[in-house]
């Protein structure tokens, strides 16, 4: 019984450790499939998480947020040039607006200088010209002032007609003494008041300061009149007005327009020197020239360059010399440089002296024919008419337009 027992619980025995290790292996194989099915899902959960922290370009660091730049290996071409396209567009957006803004700014300070009107309310549309010359002058040059007044300028209501019917506004520009309202600036304020020709700048008036007046010049100018050009010109030049508007009115059409006679001279490195450039480094190696400008005798410029110095007129760098500053402000833009043959005002030294020769020899004759064709020479050179011919030419016939 024993045995037959114990052979029967050795056989049972034997079949419940084979059933049980059946058991194992199924209870083994499930537990793994369900194992591995619910480790799978986290690890996609997590993965979209990321990809989408990454797409905003976002990575948590600690206590602090990094804003990273990822590249999708994904993107195509097309998708690049989309982008690029629009970052173009937005590009020329900014652009615009910045025109825009500088023009209304323009805008703005043209309202400011402008003089209030009495009685009617002012249209915001100015009265538009054709141009504004603006004669460089100093306190102490009051004879070539009176030059300028009895040849080349007109007079009282010669000036308005020319004003209005030309559209050509002509005015000495000058600013004021160190001592403002001394000596100096009531002699001007009573030569004012006797000519009504001045524009009076807020500008302290002295030699190395010409650049800072010719930037002061152009944005008064502009705002306190409406003008298609404006030009600067020395009070020792004597304009031939129509020869002046007939080269202008041939360039109307002209965007950026910067005209004059086009120069391009040594930089001069020796202290002491007329016309010493104390940033003489700035322009390269020791004998050096200048950049292409135009001479400081006479130059016009267009509207959009005038606006464009008044807008930036605290940001334009000042070189000694006032013609090599304004064209180191236009160099970079997209201007239009016209060398004009009919603008050139050079002063040679030979026909001046005998300019001024014949001159004092014809006041002594009282020819006043001959001292018409002495003027009508000396402006075909260019050369300024000596302070002492007014008094023979009150009557000379030359025409202003």
């Amino acid at each position: 019984m024993y045995l037959k027992s114990r052979g029967e619980f050795v056989a049972k025995n034997v079949v419940s450790r084979k059933l049980a290790l059946f058991l194992c292996v199924c209870c083994f194989s499930a537990g793994m499939f369900f194992t591995n099915r619910v480790q799978i899902m986290p690890e996609v959960k997590g993965i979209a998480r990321t990809s989408k922290l990454e797409d905003e370009g976002i990575q948590s660091k600690g206590c602090y947020t990094d804003l990273v730049v990822k590249h999708n290996s994904n993107s195509s071409v097309g998708g690049s040039s989309t982008v690029q396209d629009a970052i173009k567009e937005q590009y020329i957006k900014i652009s615009e607006l910045e025109r825009k803004l500088g023009a209304a700014r323009a805008e703005h300070e043209s309202m400011l200088h402008s003089p209030p009107v009495k009685g009617k309310i002012k249209s915001p549309s100015k009265r538009k010209y054709f141009m504004v010359i603006g004669i460089n002058t100093a306190f102490s040059s009051r004879k070539r002032r009176d030059s300028v007044r009895e040849t080349w300028m007109p007079q009282g209501e010669k000036r308005k007609r020319l004003e209005e019917e030309k559209g050509i506004i002509i005015r000495f520009v000058i600013g004021h003494s160190a001592t403002s309202g001394g000596i100096l600036d009531k002699a001007i304020e009573a030569e004012e008041i006797m000519h009504r020709d001045f524009l009076r700048l807020d500008h302290t008036e002295g030699y190395l300061e010409l650049s800072a007046k010719t930037k002061t010049y152009f944005s008064t100018a502009v705002a306190t009149w409406h003008a298609e050009f404006y030009v600067k010109v020395d009070d020792d030049v004597h304009v031939n007005l129509a020869t002046l508007g007939t080269t202008l009115a041939g360039h109307r059409m002209t965007h950026r327009l910067y005209i004059g006679c086009m120069k391009s001279g040594p930089v001069l490195a020796r202290k002491g020197v007329k016309y010493y450039e104390p940033e003489y480094w700035k322009f390269g190696e020791v004998g050096n020239k200048y950049f292409r400008h135009a001479t400081g005798q006479l130059y016009a410029i267009s509207r959009d360059l005038a606006m464009y110095i008044s807008v930036n007129r605290h940001v334009l760098h000042k070189y000694t010399n006032e013609d090599v500053s304004l064209g180191s402000w236009l160099i970079g833009l997209d201007v239009e440089h016209i060398v004009s043959g009919r603008l050139r005002w050079a002063k040679p030294v030979l026909p001046h002296l005998i300019g001024d020769a014949v001159g004092f020899a014809s006041l002594l004759t009282g020819s006043k024919k001959f001292m018409s064709s002495v003027v009508r020479v000396r402006m075909c050179y260019g050369v300024q008419v000596s302070e002492i011919l007014p008094a023979a030419l009150p009557n000379s016939g030359m025409a202003y337009l």
